[in-house]
């Protein structure tokens, strides 16, 4: 029997209260154009050679051990998701541009990059970026991250409060800078 609840799941299945759904999809150009063209490799590339293995595969007998069926049926569920959930997050998307100049370029927003120094001393340098656009190593945090709530709003010169696992941490702004933020390429996995 399905679920007629409709509060507890959307169409797909997917729970109506996952973090990202409740959120607008705030991305850069950057990032909006790496998910556009992962959308497009899946659309143009990947699913017809997928499908044309399976249908291949199909035409050879018995399907129930037909490994090349199977795992190219499997591949096409990933696939298929895949596609779906970006066509929803490429849908709600909201570009933003942090390198367009703003009226205020000292306060904390979607785009900004911050540079600033806890109690001991150590700088560290974020950029506020879309929630599929975080690159930890590379110092892209998510605007609904702790650390991005903590900062946005604030201004360069503030001091804010983190809280961390370790207990509270009190941060200095020092610079806030709104520049082109660079994501990485897509690039498709090497088939093996």
């Amino acid at each position: 029997m399905g679920n007629t609840n409709s509060k507890d799941s959307s169409e797909d299945g997917s729970p109506n209260d996952h973090p990202i759904a409740t959120y607008k999809n705030y991305i850069t150009p950057d990032g909006h154009a790496r998910l556009t063209d992962e959308f497009l490799w899946l659309m143009n590339k990947e699913r017809p050679e997928v499908t044309a293995i399976v249908s291949w595969a199909a035409g050879n007998g018995d399907r129930s051990e037909n490994g090349d069926y199977i795992y190219g049926k499997k591949r096409l569920r990933e696939i298929d998701r895949r596609i779906h959930y970006l066509t929803k997050r490429l849908d709600i998307a909201e570009i933003v541009d942090p390198s367009i100049p703003r009226e205020d370029e000292a306060q904390i927003f979607f785009g900004a990059t911050v540079t600033f120094s806890d109690s001991n001393g150590q700088t560290e340098t974020v950029s506020i970026v879309g929630v599929d656009e975080i690159n930890t190593t590379k110092g892209s945090i998510s605007w609904i991250s702790p650390m991005a709530k903590a900062l946005i709003k604030s201004r360069q010169g503030d001091v804010v409060s983190l809280l961390t696992p370790a207990g509270v941490k009190e941060i200095e702004i020092l610079t806030v800078k709104y520049r082109k933020i660079s994501a990485e390429l897509f690039e498709p996995p090497i088939k093996r």
